[in-house]
């Protein structure tokens, strides 16, 4: 199978070497000379063989809107592309929409896994036709950590399905996240604790609280034992107001994400322990950018 991949940043880079070593067959394309197979879109069009499939990795918003406007013009009828980016599920709507007028179709697909994904394989939420899920299929296959299917994929639904499922997804990872940083801004205001890296290692194995996140816990405190390089300010990249904007439409309770997405716009304001590790947090899982300690 031979597909052409659009952007080749901190997730689609790895993701291009974790298919290749998969078995699929990718051209990528990317404005950055160093890392681009090809020279432009036409030049990857043309390497890739019809009917074509095109994984577009850029950033959700009017990036993704001018590759998709782009691919509409270049692609032909019976041609697939496939959003893997982190776009709001109506604008994967809107899309599907202006393509299947030309004839070409058109699936999302959230995923997860951060900087991590090419050593451990990506988790992958897929929504559109079930033919187009299908044709698909081997590149997820390739992707997605080995053991069951399911345990790492799924077909969650049709158009948009996917990239809301991944927002839900970020939005519980929010929650998460501001809970561990609220226990380790608990435990450093404690005089009696000695030990606070320890105190995290020692709950990674047997305790109701281990997870992935507990482990770049431990990972971020031990490059960095008193969180000192890091400024406490906190971005936070749609997702998770995406989030809070689905619990207000549809009448879901969500306080705990609402609380974690509050916190990080408070930590624009405030000198916080808790926020320097929800920022350190971050940038373990998925690479995102620091500030530097004022």
């Amino acid at each position: 199978m031979h597909i052409g991949l659009i952007g080749l940043g901190k997730m689609g880079f790895n993701m291009r070497e974790r298919m290749r070593k998969g078995g699929i067959d990718v051209t990528g394309y990317d404005r950055n000379p160093d890392v681009t197979d090809v020279g432009s879109v036409d030049e990857l069009l043309a390497a890739v063989p019809a009917p074509r499939l095109i994984w577009i990795m850029v950033p959700a918003g009017q990036i993704t809107d001018a590759v998709v406007t782009e691919l509409g013009e270049k692609l032909a009828p019976g041609d697939l592309v496939i959003d893997g980016g982190n776009s709001r599920f109506t604008e994967d709507q809107k899309h599907a929409a202006f393509l299947v007028e030309k004839g070409i179709r058109f699936a999302d697909c959230g995923v997860s896994g951060g900087v991590w994904g090419l050593q451990n394989g990506y988790g992958l939420m897929a929504g559109g036709n079930e033919d187009d899920i299908a044709a698909a299929m081997p590149i997820f296959d390739a992707l997605r950590p080995e053991g069951e299917r399911a345990d790492s994929f799924v077909h969650v639904g049709g158009v948009g399905a996917g990239h809301y499922a991944k927002m839900v997804h970020n939005g519980i990872e929010y929650g998460l996240m501001q809970a561990y940083a609220e226990g380790y801004e608990l435990l450093a205001a404690k005089d009696i604790v000695n030990d606070l890296p320890g105190t995290f290692r020692a709950w990674q194995k047997g305790t109701v609280v281990r997870s992935w996140l507990l482990d770049l816990m431990v990972k971020a405190l031990d490059e960095d034992p008193g969180l000192e390089s890091i400024d406490d300010y906190v971005e936070d990249s749609g997702e998770g107001r995406w989030t809070v904007e689905e619990a207000i439409a549809n009448a879901v309770p969500a306080p705990a994400i609402t609380a974690a997405l509050f916190a990080r716009f408070a930590s624009r304001e405030d000198n916080s322990p808790a926020m320097k590790m929800v920022s350190a947090l971050r940038h373990q899982f998925g690479g995102h950018a620091t500030r530097p300690a004022k």
